[in-house]
């Protein structure tokens, strides 16, 4: 079966990443598209998403923000889910986005709000 280029480019970060990291570690898995950025943390064993957070949230789309400050306040707001269910190490799943720009500044943010990976 012949996977597509961006399939391929996803195995590849996520095995990378899971060959590296320890069970005791929740997988932090982040998209974007032209316009929004969201993020979510995964539990791989149980298969579950245990919180996420997106620029297309009611409390964040009400404010008139361009894109790099959309992904500090979606950073902010993961950061504050998290915290309230006790997830403080994670690894950085990019996928297939380059860590730069919009992924870069989410990953920051993450780090100097008390993530840490």
């Amino acid at each position: 079966m012949n996977l597509s280029k961006i399939d391929r480019k996803k195995f590849r970060v996520r095995n990378k990443l899971k060959k590296v990291s320890s069970k005791d570690r929740f997988r932090l898995s982040v998209s974007r598209s032209n316009k929004n950025i969201s993020a979510q943390i995964i539990d791989d064993v149980k298969k579950t998403t245990i919180a996420s957070a997106s620029s297309n949230s009611k409390e964040i789309k009400l404010q008139n923000k361009n894109k790099k400050e959309l992904s500090e306040l979606v950073a902010q707001l993961l950061v504050k889910k998290a915290k309230d269910l006790n997830i403080t190490k994670i690894y950085f799943d990019r996928g297939i986005y380059k860590y730069h720009g919009r992924v870069k500044i989410l990953a920051e943010e993450l780090r100097k709000n008390g993530m840490e990976f």
